[in-house]
């Protein structure tokens, strides 16, 4: 089965103190592959024109030629599902996730997530046909995830280098995500910082919590708009803690509005689905050099329920 070849070639210019590993430059100051992925992609090396084992020493001015193989795409089955593309080239995709799509197939989710349509996607080519040539190849990386009930920006990698490249600016606190939300209950501050450790819930495994065991959480927020019993948000997390947003506004008292598992059914709005949209997205493109910002409209759920609550303040008011 043919896989999707890369062939790289380098020369060292980065200033080492010493010498250093070729699988640790390779992980740690060129940024094309993890540690473990070396492992798994056939990856052989060439330094100064001859072959050398991954634990070889390298230094400053040698020329280094890389060859690996991509694996074959794991057992997942290509759909065509519509999206709302922001933008696409060659090295990413930015989608507009819809409210209700699984992110990656697991138990339980083996269809109808955002990966199959990506799969189906990259084999169309510009005449609309199946091609073949990249039915084995394509293999969406998964930069960062959104919760299923959270609709919104995201965006997905081509291949290993810009899945890396994407990776390593969300690892660094570079990117600036900014959502929105409606909450339950009035905050005290319009603007303000909720920070805290979040952890796995030890009494409920598809939960989080606050805990100091847990690792350090970091999120901005601030008051748009503001009803009798709810409040329109701006956040922007510094982390990207799993369910962070969730967990920090539960923690403050404010759970999102429709949040099944932070939140319980609300009395006047006991149909409202997740009240949570990642609205942009700010991040640095791979082969670029300025920072691209990918904004989305806000969805119609949430204009229809600032509608309802403007037109109960307004009787009541």
């Amino acid at each position: 089965m043919p896989y999707l070849s890369h062939i790289i070639k380098e020369r060292i210019s980065q200033v080492l103190q010493t010498k250093i590993r070729l699988d640790r430059y390779l992980s740690e100051s060129l940024n094309i592959l993890s540690r473990s992925q070396i492992k798994t992609r056939k990856l052989k090396a060439k330094l100064n024109g001859k072959d050398v084992k991954l634990s070889h020493l390298v230094k400053q001015g040698d020329h280094l030629e890389l060859f690996w193989e991509d694996p074959p795409p794991a057992d997942i089955i290509p759909e065509e599902i519509p999206l709302d593309v922001i933008y696409e080239d060659e090295r990413c995709i930015v989608i507009n996730k819809t409210q209700g799509m699984v992110v990656h197939p697991g138990a339980g989710n083996r269809q109808g997530t955002l990966v199959n349509a990506l799969l189906f996607r990259r084999q169309i080519n510009i005449n609309n046909e199946i091609n073949n040539s990249l039915l084995d190849n394509c293999r969406p990386g998964i930069v960062h995830r959104l919760d299923k009930e959270t609709s919104g920006v995201i965006i997905a990698a081509w291949d290993d280098e810009s899945l890396l490249f994407l990776c390593d600016q969300f690892k660094t606190r570079k990117v600036r995500k900014i959502y929105i939300a409606i909450v339950c209950g009035s905050l005290k501050e319009k603007k303000g910082c909720i920070e805290t450790f979040i952890a796995r819930d030890p009494k409920n495994r598809k939960r989080f919590t606050v805990s100091p065991k847990g690792k350090h959480a970091l999120t901005f927020y601030k008051v748009i708009k503001q009803w009798q019993n709810y409040s329109l948000l701006l956040l922007r997390p510094k982390t990207g803690r799993t369910h962070q947003l969730r967990v920090h506004l539960r923690y403050i008292g404010n759970p999102i509005l429709g949040d099944d598992v932070y939140n319980t059914k609300d009395s006047q709005f006991h149909d409202a689905t997740m009240m949570l949209h990642s609205k942009t997205l700010s991040i640095i493109l791979p082969g670029h050099k300025e920072e691209s910002i990918f904004k989305t409209d806000i969805p119609q759920r949430f204009i229809s329920l600032i509608e309802k609550l403007d037109q109960k303040e307004s009787v009541h008011g």
